[in-house]
Parts: C-alpha cells; sequence; structure tokens
C-alpha cells in the first residue's frame, strides 16, 4: 500500500509530469536494468530493497544548479530505513550509478569520470527527509529518471541526488562525489541549497521553475531549513558549500 503523506505543497503547485517529462526526453532510450545495490558485504535484489519499508508518496522542491527548479511527487521511503536494516556503522555513505559502456557515453564524451558516484555524511543520510526513491508521479521511476533506485536529498542542489543506484558503501572517510572530483571550485561536496553563495559562472540567488516564466527567489536549503540547518551548526557554508 502506498502512504500519501499530508504534503507542505498545494496539489496545484507539483510541477505537470509532461513539463518535467518532455524536459529530459532526450534520455529516455537508455535501458537500464533491475541492477544490485551492495551495502557492507550484502548483495540485495531491488525486490527485496522495495519491502525493506512502507512506500510513500512525498511531494518535494527539487533545485538544480542550474537554477531550474520544480516540485515532484516521488515515491519510496527514508534512505535511513535502508541503512539500519543493514546494520550499518559508518561516517559517510556513498553511492554509484549504473555505468554500461555498450549503451552509456564514455567519460570523454560525457565531459566526467564515470561511473557517476556521490556520498552523504551519515547524519545527512540518517535524516528522515533524504528519500531512497522508486518512483514518481505514481509510477515506477521512467529510465531517464533514474530508474530503478535513486536518491533524493531535497535540501541540495540536484545533482547530489544521483540515479540509477547500484552499488551503496559505507565509509570512514569522506568519499568521492563525480562533479566535486571534477571541478572542485564550482562544486563543493556538501552542495546544500544556498542563495547567498553564487555558482562562480551565475547567480544562485533566483530560480525558475518549469512551466513559469518569471523567476523566484531561492530559498535556504531549499526551503528545508527549519528540518535541516541544525546539521551544519558551527560550519563555514560559503567555505563547506
Amino acid at each position: 500500500m502506498l502512504i500519501r503523506k499530508a504534503p507542505d505543497f498545494r496539489y496545484s503547485e507539483i510541477t505537470p509530469k509532461q513539463v518535467y517529462m518532455n524536459r529530459r526526453r532526450f534520455l529516455a532510450t537508455a535501458a537500464i536494468g533491475g541492477g544490485l545495490a551492495a551495502a557492507k558485504s550484502q548483495k540485495l535484489d531491488l525486490d527485496s530493497i522495495v519491502k525493506i519499508a512502507p512506500l510513500e508518496e512525498r511531494i518535494y522542491r527539487h533545485r538544480c544548479v542550474e537554477t531550474w527548479s520544480i516540485v515532484v511527487p516521488w515515491i519510496g521511503f527514508s534512505l535511513s530505513a535502508f541503512i539500519k536494516h543493514v546494520e550499518a556503522d559508518a561516517k559517510f555513505v556513498a553511492f554509484e550509478t549504473l555505468y554500461d559502456r555498450k549503451i552509456m557515453l564514455g567519460p570523454g564524451q560525457a565531459g566526467i569520470p564515470l561511473p557517476y558516484v556521490e556520498g552523504l555524511r551519515m547524519d545527512e543520510a540518517m535524516h528522515p527527509l533524504a528519500l531512497l526513491c522508486f518512483g514518481m508521479y505514481g509510477e515506477p521511476l521512467p529510465n531517464q529518471n533514474g530508474a530503478p533506485i535513486r536518491l533524493i536529498v531535497p535540501w541540495k542542489y540536484g545533482f547530489k541526488s544521483i540515479k540509477s543506484i547500484v552499488k551503496i558503501k559505507f565509509a570512514q572517510k569522506q568519499p568521492p562525489a563525480t562533479w566535486n572530483i571534477t571541478n572542485p571550485t564550482e562544486y563543493g561536496f556538501y552542495s546544500n541549497v544556498n542563495p547567498a553563495v553564487d555558482h562562480p559562472r551565475w547567480s544562485q540567488s533566483t530560480e525558475r521553475r518549469l512551466g513559469e516564466f518569471s523567476k523566484r527567489k531561492t530559498l535556504p536549503f531549499n526551503g528545508y531549513a527549519d528540518q535541516v540547518a541544525q546539521l551544519y551548526n558551527g560550519m563555514d557554508l560559503r567555505k563547506n558549500f
């Protein structure tokens, strides 16, 4: 049974499905299979992972580092449920995406090292807002949106929400993150949404929601500051961007 929690948004604020899907249609031909997510020495198939906790529909803001945004009804459960299930004991969580050279661009063509990798500090990963996601708009994730499993971290820029996860590892040291190792002066490890810290090539103070013409002000932590700001108490968010 899918649990639908009372949303923080009016349903009228959800980005229409076709508006979002049309933006990403160019990726739809990539055939993504049902991969495995590995934690510690365990191997769990997709059916096993989906059964770890009840699925919920959560309507979240999603803010791209390139200043567009959406509001999407995702389907999944808190990443913390998975971490507790595998009894992980670590300071960081590392993620790796599917990479099949037969159907995907090579690193030279993509302009980034592959496979794509990301990471979270353990307290970030255990926060209830961090979502292990299997669907959107009431349906399973399509290929171009990260099938079969992706991460949603709504207070961070979108590239932190890694797609098509095939490996989950636990580490004591900060793991690599693709955009951070590719260009560390532009993409920090934390990459929290912060309108006060601009990208070197553009302002992050405003955003344009897909389907709208006018820009709106970007909110600290993408509007989730009251729930997540305490994770970063005492940190210089300009240095730890």
